[in-house]
């Protein structure tokens, strides 16, 4: 068996202008005196990486992952999430996500297409330069305003979104295949992969594409009511990434899974700081164990209450309560005894 790596922490929710969030010198060494070991970066921060330069420069990302050395954390992962979501975008969101895009390519949904594919694509490269196996994303949405079935849905129309979707993505996956880099899909709510039925639609249209993999994280699959632990032991082949984020959810008389519009304190369903939610971790570490995998235990702060630099510093403790050191031997080994075909067959009365 193997081992997961840890703790680590996405860098998104912590990034801003202020020091010592505002450079990547500062900030990884921050994250190293508050007990990670790794951080996943944010692609589309300029803050904190040039990602086209990193696409083209292997001294670039020599010298980038030198910095995070020195300051005593790793690279874990780079993060499309952002840019992932524009590779397809339903017209509802069109005015919504061109924050996500530069202003050259806001009010053109073709150009803004074009950008994202290209920065996931640059994404690919830079990982394949850091020597990182996997790079995180999200899928994007063309179906999700028609997630309920009311009105009802045209015959078809989930197909054809599907198979457009598929058709977005399977040259991107190809050219990560090109790069030994695995597209790990965030399922979450707003892209149409967002469940397990969602993400095998998506793996039958692009030929089951060994590249199309998992980020799991347990909080979004609590907040849709879907056992988290079941999930692993179905999908457990295609997970590589982990997220360490909690969630409660406690519906009521009000409101349930949708929310009622309610600000996230308010909410039946918030995230959480790691511990302080309803996820066991404890089984999600003992599954991850047992099916041998040996990504990064990264700690993602969604909370609605606690404050993120209590949530960064609680969240290394809290991982590193929860690693587990997996066992080179099994427990009975004492009373073993050597192989022996002959004794094998007399001990089931074979001649």
């Amino acid at each position: 068996m193997k081992s997961l790596r840890g703790p680590g922490l996405f860098l998104a929710q912590f990034v801003s202008d202020e020091a010592p969030f505002n450079s990547w010198n500062d900030i990884t060494r921050w994250a190293a005196d508050r007990g990670y070991l790794g951080v996943q970066v944010p692609s589309w921060d300029g803050r904190m990486i040039d990602l086209e330069t990193a696409a083209g420069s292997i001294g670039y990302c020599d010298d980038f992952l030198g910095v995070a050395k020195d300051n005593g954390v790793a690279v874990t992962e780079l993060s499309t999430h952002l840019q992932g979501q524009l590779v397809a975008v339903h017209p509802a969101y069109d005015i919504a996500f061109d924050g996500f895009a530069p202003p050259a390519v806001h009010n053109n949904p073709g150009a803004r297409q074009e950008w994202a594919v290209s920065q996931v694509r640059a994404a690919i490269s830079a990982s394949r330069h850091m020597g990182l196996r996997a790079m995180a994303s999200f899928s994007g949405a063309l179906a999700w305003p028609f997630l309920y079935p009311w009105p009802q849905r045209p015959k078809g129309m989930v197909e054809a979104a599907f198979d457009e979707l598929a058709a977005r993505w399977r040259p991107i996956l190809d050219y990560a295949d090109e790069h030994g880099v695995d597209v790990c899909y965030e399922l979450h709510p707003g892209e149409d992969l967002h469940d397990g039925a969602s993400f095998e639609t998506f793996l039958d249209r692009v030929d089951h594409h060994e590249r199309a993999c998992l980020l799991y994280d347990p909080s979004h699959h609590v907040l849709q009511a879907l056992d988290y632990l079941d999930h692993l032991d179905i999908y457990h082949g295609r997970v590589r990434m982990f997220h360490v984020k909690d969630a409660e959810f406690r519906p009521n008389g009000r409101q349930g899974v949708y929310g009622g519009y309610q600000s996230w304190v308010e909410r039946a369903g918030r995230f959480r700081s790691p511990g302080d939610g309803q996820v066991d971790f404890g089984a999600v570490f003992s599954k991850l164990a047992q099916y041998d995998f040996d990504g990064w235990a990264v700690v993602e702060w969604e909370c609605a209450i606690k404050h993120p630099e209590d949530g960064a510093r609680d969240g290394a403790r809290f991982v590193r309560e929860h690693m587990i050191r997996v066992t080179p031997h099994a427990f009975d080994d004492f009373a073993g005894i050597d192989a022996d075909p002959q004794a094998n067959r007399k001990m089931l009365g074979l001649t």
